[in-house]
């Protein structure tokens, strides 16, 4: 199984963990991966409420790049799936404004036939690499841990974009994994909210409050750890966690996993590798509930 590996923009900034993680755990479930090293930012949206032409245009120019490729996308970021995804729903269901994009594509001799597919890591985990092959990878089984799933915005919104009329398994993706891994999925009521991150820059206060919400929620629902597909979830809820309990004057001390390393520790892999000593809230407790050293 080949993709056009997309890793963002965060991954390689903000979240570096997430890179160096997806980079551990992919090679033994028999993915290989292309990266795509020319393609651009998405826009993340907010690019989009200005300029939703040139929003698109970038995301085309990407979908362009694998197609002619001839390998779908792989994102492991819920906001560049969500994105890209609208904008190619945008291209593939009307052929003029289509037709319009591939003008200024062919400016760079590219152009867009909507034949390419795009795929978060997590819904690659359950369509194409299988439920059997990640029980066989499993080689620490995360029994005993208590995990509540965070999609945040994109990777649950607009469903038709998302293609969950074809795959409505999608919409519960993340807890089937976990599940899958041996630790206990716990449902709580923000999962599928927003993070908050978006409005970070214009109302701080309301963005922390939003994390200090989920985080909160989670541990009053018993869970020991959150995971997220999102790194800019991830920015909010891990790296400015301890801005929000100060704000709200509550101590929370929820650890925020990404996927990959979630899914990593599940495969026995050691923490460090993993790139558990760069997550901001510490990640010891659920290590030593595991009895990893």
């Amino acid at each position: 199984m080949t993709y056009a590996f997309f890793p963002g923009c965060v991954s390689k900034g903000g979240c570096p963990e997430l890179y160096q993680s997806v980079r551990q755990v992919y090679p033994p479930l028999g993915i290989d991966l292309e990266e795509m090293t020319t393609a651009a930012c998405t826009g993340a949206g907010v690019l989009q409420e200005k300029d939703l032409r040139l929003g698109d245009l970038l995301n085309a120019h990407t979908l362009a790049l694998a197609e002619r490729q001839g390998l779908p996308i792989m994102t492991i970021c819920s906001t560049c799936q969500g994105v890209m995804s609208q904008a190619n729903h945008r291209l593939k269901t009307n052929p003029d404004y289509l037709a319009e994009i591939n003008r200024a594509l062919g400016e760079e001799g590219l152009t867009y036939h909507g034949t390419t597919t795009v795929k978060h890591f997590v819904w690659i985990l359950l369509e194409d690499v299988g439920e059997e092959t990640i029980r066989q990878s499993v080689k620490r089984p995360l029994t005993g841990l208590r995990a509540a799933p965070f999609y945040g915005c994109y990777l649950q919104r607009p469903s038709e974009a998302l293609g969950f009329d074809e795959q409505p398994s999608r919409a519960e993706s993340l807890e089937t994994v976990m599940t899958l891994l041996g630790a206990e999925v716990v449902d709580f009521p923000g999962k599928s909210r927003c993070c908050g991150f978006p409005l970070l820059t214009i109302n701080k206060s309301n963005s922390m409050q939003m994390v200090a919400n989920h985080t909160t929620d989670a541990k009053a629902h018993g869970a020991d750890v959150m995971v997220t597909p999102c790194p800019l979830c991830h920015l909010n809820l891990d790296g400015l966690q301890s801005t929000a309990a100060g704000q709200t004057n509550r101590a929370i001390d929820l650890p925020i996993f990404h996927l990959p390393q979630f899914l990593g520790l599940a495969m026995g892999m050691e923490p460090k590798a993993l790139g558990l000593d760069r997550n901001l809230v510490s990640t010891g407790a659920v290590l030593q509930k595991l009895n990893v050293a």
